[in-house]
C-alpha cells in the first residue's frame, strides 16, 4: 500500500441512485468506481451488509453482496486495490472467506484486500440466521478467522484447531498473486483487543474520523501493541474515514453542511481542494497516511474528480 502521497480510497457504502432501475444498478457502481480510478484513488472498497445501515439510509435500500460486486469491479478496473470495508468475521466460515479473497486477487491480477471486523448489525443476522454472539466472543473468533486467512494465504497445507473454527490441511490454490496473501486491514478502534490484533495481522487499520488528539492516542496504544509482539508500527499503514468534503466554491460549502445532520458533522471541514488539503496535513503529520472517501459525501463524478485534485495538492 506504500504510495508517493497520501492514498486514498472510495468505499461504496449505498447503493441508492435515484431513477436507476435494477437491471442498471451495477453499471452504476462501475461508472463511480473507474471515476475513482481516474482520479487517482489507490482503492474501492464496497460495505460487506445485508442491509442498508443506520447513518446511510433506511434498512431496505438496495444491497449488494460484497464479494459478487468486488469480482464485478475487477474485472472493470486495472489499477485501484479492492476489498470489503470490512467483513464481518460472523458472516463466514473464515476458510471460505480467504478461499474468496484469494480468488479476487487472482481475478484482479493481485489487487485484493481482506478487509475484516468483528460485526455489529444485529439486524441482518437475526434476518439471515447468523448467529450473534456477544463482543467478546465475536473478538475472538476475529483472532482465529485471521490467524487460519494468514495461514491459508502464505502455507500450503495449514492445520489449525481453534474454539470456534478449524482446518486441517487446507488447500488454496490457485495461490494468491500477492507475495504473502493479499494485505490484511483491520477495522475498529478498541483498544485492548482490536488493536492488538491490529499489531499481530493488520497491514492496514481503518478508524473513525474523530480529533487529532484521540486519533493520536490509539497510534500510541497501537505503538504498545506493536512493541509487545516485536512489531515496527511503520509497518502498519493507518487509515481512516475523510474527516472533508471537496467543494468547487467556498460558496457550496455552507449549504452542503446543512444537509448533513449535526450528529455527523464533527470535525469535518468542507472548502475548496485547497482548503481541505491543508486541513488533512493536519492528520498526515499526526501519523496518517490514508483517507477513505464514502460515496455518501463524494454522490458525483465531479466531486471525485475534486478529490482528485486534493491528492495532487499533497503530492
Amino acid at each position: 500500500m506504500n504510495t508517493q502521497h497520501p492514498f486514498f480510497g472510495y468505499h461504496m457504502p449505498n447503493y441508492t441512485y435515484p431513477g436507476v432501475p435494477d437491471g442498471e444498478l451495477f453499471g452504476k457502481v462501475v461508472e463511480f468506481a473507474q471515476a475513482a480510478e481516474n482520479a487517482g484513488f489507490d482503492l474501492v472498497t464496497v460495505m460487506d451488509h445485508f442491509y442498508q445501515i443506520t447513518g446511510v439510509g433506511p434498512e431496505d435500500q438496495p444491497m449488494l453482496e460484497a464479494y459478487s460486486t468486488l469480482a464485478g469491479l475487477a474485472a472493470s478496473t486495472s489499477r485501484v486495490q479492492l476489498g470489503a470495508l470490512v467483513s464481518g468475521v460472523t458472516y463466514r466460515n473464515p476458510a471460505m472467506l480467504a478461499k474468496m479473497v484469494t480468488t479476487l486477487d487472482v481475478i484482479s491480477g493481485g489487487r485484493a484486500i481482506l478487509g475484516i471486523g468483528a460485526a455489529w448489525n444485529e439486524s441482518e443476522h437475526a434476518g439471515y440466521g447468523f448467529d450473534f454472539p456477544p463482543i467478546g466472543g465475536r473478538m475472538d473468533r476475529l483472532g482465529e478467522a485471521l490467524t487460519i486467512c494468514k495461514l491459508m494465504f502464505t502455507e500450503e497445507r495449514p492445520s489449525f484447531e481453534g474454539q470456534h473454527y478449524r482446518i486441517e490441511q487446507a488447500l488454496n490454490r490457485p495461490r494468491p498473486i500477492q507475495a504473502g496473501g493479499p494485505p490484511i486491514l483491520i477495522g475498529g478502534m478498541g483498544e485492548r483487543r482490536t488493536l492488538r490484533l491490529a499489531a499481530e495481522f493488520a497491514d492496514l487499520t481503518h478508524w473513525f474520523p474523530s480529533s487529532v488528539e484521540e486519533l493520536q492516542h490509539k497510534v500510541e496504544v497501537l505503538a504498545e501493541h506493536c512493541a509487545a509482539v516485536g512489531r515496527d508500527p511503520s509497518t502498519i499503514t493507518r487509515t481512516m474515514g475523510s474527516p472533508v468534503i471537496p467543494v468547487a466554491h467556498e460558496s457550496e460549502a455552507a449549504a452542503l453542511l446543512e444537509k448533513i445532520p449535526p450528529e455527523r458533522r464533527g470535525s469535518l471541514v468542507i472548502g475548496t481542494p485547497e482548503r481541505v488539503a491543508d486541513h488533512l496535513r493536519t492528520y498526515i503529520d499526526a501519523g496518517f497516511t490514508g483517507f477513505t472517501f464514502g460515496n455518501t459525501m463524494l454522490r458525483t463524478i465531479e466531486s471525485i474528480g475534486l478529490a482528485g485534485e486534493v491528492l495532487r495538492l499533497l503530492a
